[in-house]
């Protein structure tokens, strides 16, 4: 008998020991006006909601890019996060800021829309969702870069990060300010002011994620970003300015993003949305030199409305473990 007991003890020691760290959701671009997808995207959240997951981050675009940016569907976007029943961490995407300039999006001001977004989902320092986790932000709550947050769940650093399509609001050229738009150079001046001081600040901010991961000797960090900084146009890291110029505002992050993880002993894993096509990778730094550490996904997104799970695993050598959720019936 008093053998049995101490079997049966060690064996529960064993699964403990093996027992996976926790799980959380990844979901973004959705729902799209355009698609009629706003059923399919309530059975993602029901299917999160369902999920043994500890939390859920948005990376981005909950409206489509030819929808207008009318202040009531941040309000009620603001209702349907809050309703989750787990914490939902969200990142900013082009589509609700950058591209509000825009004839078919009712001509906005992006500025204006950032600042609406920092005020309504920024406005205190904690996730969305019935339950709520503790954020850090960069900036002043519901002021600017307040939506650049930070949080450590289970000694995996977690940091969102505002760095959304349409090369990060950054306009080059003359046409492309009043391409489909109603700006002005004076507010495409604006913009570019807006984007180099953003651009300075995300850079700071992932450096300090970084350095919090050193101090406390984390097992991975996760990076959220709402666009794609130009992964599938090429294979090889850094990207030609020449022939990728409509990429080069994501050049000085991913430079800082590239440095900072191979100065890391942990694993990173870079989440994005923007292209809508489920994608698992180590694009970096090309096909004859691995970047070993760093890995990439890309999230669901409309019509393909489905979500991400990743489980965390400190215990094994690669720390996440991804699997793409398919919601019965879309």
């Amino acid at each position: 008998m008093i053998k049995l007991i101490w079997t049966f003890i060690f064996l529960c020691v064993s699964c403990t020991a093996n027992a996976v760290d926790f799980s959380f959701g990844l979901w973004g671009d959705m729902p799209y006006a355009r698609n009629n997808d706003a059923r399919q995207t309530q059975a993602v959240i029901d299917s999160i909601n369902a999920a043994d997951v500890s939390f859920s981050i948005f990376d981005g675009d909950f409206k489509d890019g030819s929808s207008v940016c009318n202040d009531s569907l941040y309000t009620q976007t603001l209702k349907t996060f809050n309703a989750m029943r787990r914490p939902l961490v969200y990142v900013p995407g082009d589509n609700e800021w950058t591209d509000c300039h825009r004839i078919n999006n009712g001509g906005f001001d992006p500025l204006e829309r950032l600042t609406l977004i920092r005020k309504t989902f920024f406005s205190q320092p904690m996730s969305l969702g019935q339950q709520t986790l503790a954020l850090e932000q960069q900036g002043k709550a519901a002021d600017k870069f307040s939506e650049n947050t930070r949080f450590t769940y289970q000694n995996i650093v977690f940091v969102g990060l505002n760095v959304p399509g349409s090369n990060n609001n950054w306009v080059k050229t003359a046409q492309a300010c009043t391409d489909q738009s109603v700006r002005t150079q004076v507010e495409c001046d604006a913009a570019n002011t807006e984007f180099s001081e953003r651009d300075v600040a995300n850079i700071e901010w992932l450096k300090d994620a970084f350095a919090k991961a050193k101090s406390q000797a984390a097992k991975g960090l996760v990076v959220v970003i709402q666009a794609n900084p130009g992964f599938d146009l090429s294979e090889t890291w850094p990207l030609d300015e020449t022939t990728l110029p409509e990429y080069s505002g994501y050049r000085k992050w991913m430079s800082a993003l590239v440095a900072q993880t191979e100065g890391f002993g942990g694993q990173v894993l870079l989440v994005h949305g923007d292209d809508h096509f489920f994608k698992v990778d180590k694009p970096l730094y090309s096909p004859n030199k691995l970047l070993k550490n760093f890995t990439r996904v890309q999230t669901f997104g409309s019509p393909s409305n489905h979500w991400v799970k990743v489980t965390v695993d400190t215990a094994t050598p690669n720390v996440f473990a991804i699997q793409p959720i398919i919601v019965n019936g879309n």
